[in-house]
């Protein structure tokens, strides 16, 4: 698909959308729950359910939920499928100097020490204690 239509489709959404905030701040207030603004009849009646502000935010809504999904299905066919991560694909074989297999120590040290040789506790009389 063409940029050139996405960027019309974009516009068009946009403009959508205006008019949508703008139908729907025109409309009375029902006041929610706490009794303020609107009046006895409100959307029960039919009047309220014909109004023309009505009508247009359910058409305004429906023609702005096609237009958005219109533009994820051509931004999904603009774009190529890439992979996410290629340091991982092996390119060449290692240099001829280097080792084909790690190398293992022969064995464990029989005497059970560390390799890095940890300071000897404190004797008894060195440890500071409270008075």
């Amino acid at each position: 698909m063409s940029t050139a239509l996405m960027h019309f489709v974009l516009v068009v959404h946009s403009l959508i959308a205006i008019a949508l905030v703008a139908v729907i701040l025109l409309q009375r207030s029902e006041g929610g729950a706490l009794g303020i603004g609107g009046g006895p009849g409100g959307l029960l009646t039919a009047r309220g359910a014909g109004n023309l502000l009505t009508r247009s935010t359910g058409v305004l809504a429906a023609l702005f939920l096609s237009t958005s999904i219109l533009l994820a299905v051509l931004a999904s066919l603009a774009k190529a499928p890439t992979s996410i991560d290629t340091s991982l694909v092996p390119t060449e074989a290692p240099a001829s100097g280097l080792p084909a297999t790690p190398v293992v120590p022969d064995a464990a040290p029989a005497d059970d020490s560390l390799p890095m040789a940890l300071p000897p506790a404190p004797a008894r009389d060195d440890i500071p204690t409270a008075q």
